[in-house]
């Protein structure tokens, strides 16, 4: 009697069996070879559900295929199992998903570890035939490339939403270096060595302030942007990250407040501008000037003040003044 129990499912002849047609079975084994290098396709959900697909014993079969395309033929709602039998079957796949639903799907084939294929995503995977305890393993695991990878998408995604850091390492003869996300901080992180976090030189936030331990070396001349800040009942509102060189036009008689997002060693500017009409400009009291003593802002018409500004920790220090500069 024949059997079938080969990773392609292949008719295997028992002695003295299918005389005078045994070159027909012969025959039929080869062009299942080739199907098992070939692409197929298959809807593997018939529902909204959990499915097996079993490769046929002996006869063609999309599952066999070294590409599967797997399909749906209804919208998932949920990350649905596709379990490989028999799940004595070592082999290789790659499986795209391409069912409807936009859900990723689980490949299994015993009870040791699953695949997931995002949706619309390819796997190369292989399935080690283990019997019950059969696992599923992404194959480009640890991928090693010996010389040059080049993408020709435009996008490169690395990380799979999960909570954990990602990073890209250069491994340098006497450094490393290393781009990544600190997953916990939300942080896109440079710096030297191999583990996100560790000896960082430029870190950016989710508000993409940037923060930079060590010293910085321009060869040309540096330009922090000017922002415009606004009066509303009377007060100025300043932030010193977003607005660390600012630009205030006069509206009305006004005070500044603290300055929010202060952060030790911070330096800060104003520009004050009055406009055709001139109007007063206090100063909150985390402000501190020469003697204590606020300054009197030029009250004339189309003048303007320079005011600069170190934070110590406690206080707002003047380290400059201009007053009463032409506008044009």
């Amino acid at each position: 009697m024949a059997t079938y129990v080969n990773d392609l499912r292949l008719k295997e002849i028992a002695t003295g069996d299918e005389s005078g047609t045994w070159g027909t079975s012969t025959n039929t084994n080869l062009e299942l070879i080739a199907e098992a290098f070939s692409y197929g396709t298959e809807a593997s959900f018939g529902s909204d559900a959990d499915a097996t697909t079993t490769i046929a014993d002996g006869a063609t079969d999309p599952a066999r295929s070294l590409y599967l395309k797997v399909t749906s033929g209804v919208s998932l709602t949920a990350t649905r199992t596709l379990t490989i039998a028999p799940n004595t079957v070592s082999k290789v796949w790659i499986i795209e998903n391409a069912t409807t639903g936009s859900q990723s799907i689980n490949i299994s084939q015993g009870s040791g570890a699953n695949v997931t294929v995002p949706n619309g995503g390819v796997k190369i995977i292989y399935t080690d035939g283990a019997g019950a305890g059969a696992a599923v393993v992404d194959a480009l695991t640890d991928l090693s490339v010996a010389d040059s990878l080049t993408l020709q998408g435009p996008t490169l995604t690395i990380g799979d939403a999960t909570a954990e850091d990602t990073k890209i390492v250069f491994d340098g003869n006497a450094q490393d270096y290393y781009v990544g996300l600190d997953d916990s901080a939300d942080d896109l992180v440079i710096g030297l060595g191999s583990t996100v976090g560790t000896t960082p030189a430029i870190s950016v936030d989710e508000n993409q302030f940037v923060t930079m331990p060590k010293k910085v070396t321009a060869s040309t001349s540096a330009n922090i942007s000017q922002v415009a800040i606004t009066s509303s009942s009377n007060a100025v509102a300043w932030d010193a990250q977003a607005a660390a060189n600012a630009y205030y036009a006069t509206t009305e008689n006004t005070t500044f407040s603290a300055p929010t997002n202060a952060v030790e060693g911070a330096i800060i500017s104003v520009e004050i501008a009055q406009g055709g009409t001139a109007y007063t400009v206090a100063w909150n009291t985390v402000f501190e000037f020469a003697a204590s003593t606020a300054p009197t802002v030029t009250a004339t018409a189309n003048k303007t003040d320079i005011f600069s500004f170190r934070y110590n920790g406690s206080v707002w220090q003047e380290i400059g003044r201009v007053q009463n500069l032409a506008q044009t």
